[in-house]
């Protein structure tokens, strides 16, 4: 619940800062000099990527939620079995084997939504933040018929998946 406050507290700071920025490239556009204007729409440029980046990160989150309430009403959500470090961190080397337990299950059945789920959440325990987001909008496709098990994210084989490297 937290996490959702805080996106919430968040998207609402940047759609106050898109609206003053577009507000300021808008002054400078009614300038019309020529070096307002086009200074006007640089201005403007960057609130409109900023809302495309808000828009696509938040349609993101909610179809993850989706298919995490889906996973539980099924009883196939992972649980929470790693140990942590003092700091709440996974254990690396827990995380690793989990990782490869997971990476059999998901190479067992790529066309299951469900596989591919359970491996992001294993990449982000690996604290592997990029393939953890490909694998999870890899499920999300495979779960509204987008994506074919024989193309999985990055177009790569998943044997060719490598285990997280350490920081």
């Amino acid at each position: 619940m937290r996490e959702r406050i805080l996106h919430v507290v968040l998207s609402a700071a940047l759609v106050g800062y898109f609206l003053l920025a577009g507000q300021r490239g808008v002054l400078l556009l009614a300038e019309g000099t020529w070096v307002t204007v086009p200074l006007g729409l640089a201005v403007l440029a960057l609130p409109l990527i900023g809302a495309w980046f808000l828009w696509r990160t938040t349609r993101f989150v909610l179809a993850a939620g989706r298919l995490a309430r889906e996973l539980e009403a099924e009883g196939g959500l992972p649980e929470d079995e790693l140990p942590r470090t003092p700091s709440g961190r996974p254990d690396r080397a827990a995380a690793d084997a989990v990782f490869e337990r997971r990476r059999a299950e998901t190479e067992a059945a790529p066309g299951d939504w469900r596989c591919w789920f359970r491996l992001a959440i294993a990449y982000r325990d690996a604290r592997d933040t990029p393939r953890a987001r490909r694998a999870m909008q890899h499920a999300i496709a495979l779960r509204a018929g987008r994506a074919d098990a024989s193309t999985p994210p990055g177009d790569r084989r998943l044997s060719g998946a490598r285990r997280p490297t350490p920081r």
